[in-house]
């Protein structure tokens, strides 16, 4: 008989720890979440919302809010386009200091010539 082959190794999970003191705490999944939550409340509509702004399923929508998953690939690139509190959290994990601070003066100037242009 043979004995069980494949990787000793310990697994580590998959949790995201930030090294050098990042200005967050907490999971990828809880900062999503409550960045929905924030935004949409935790109602069915915020679920339904959801599910229109991504084109996921209830269940899928539910464990976001939950935040027991986080979104990923395309359902995170929609919930960005739809979502500023989404887009933010995402901005302050990937850590791009400033970037949130651009984006904030470039809608302040788009503002302005949207309002002198009317």
């Amino acid at each position: 008989m043979a004995g069980k082959k494949g990787n000793k190794l310990p697994k580590k999970g998959n949790l995201l720890h930030p090294e050098d003191g990042a200005e967050f705490s907490g999971s990828y999944e809880g900062l999503i979440a409550s960045a929905l939550r924030r935004q949409l409340g935790g109602n069915r509509h915020a679920t339904k919302t959801l599910m229109r702004w991504t084109g996921a399923s209830a269940r899928t929508t539910k464990n976001w809010l939950a935040g027991a998953v986080g979104p990923s690939g395309m359902h995170l690139i929609l919930l960005m386009t739809w979502s500023d509190a989404v887009f933010d959290v995402v901005i302050k994990l990937s850590r791009r200091n400033g970037s949130s601070d651009r984006i904030a003066e470039a809608r302040s100037l788009l503002a302005k010539a949207t309002f002198l242009l009317s």
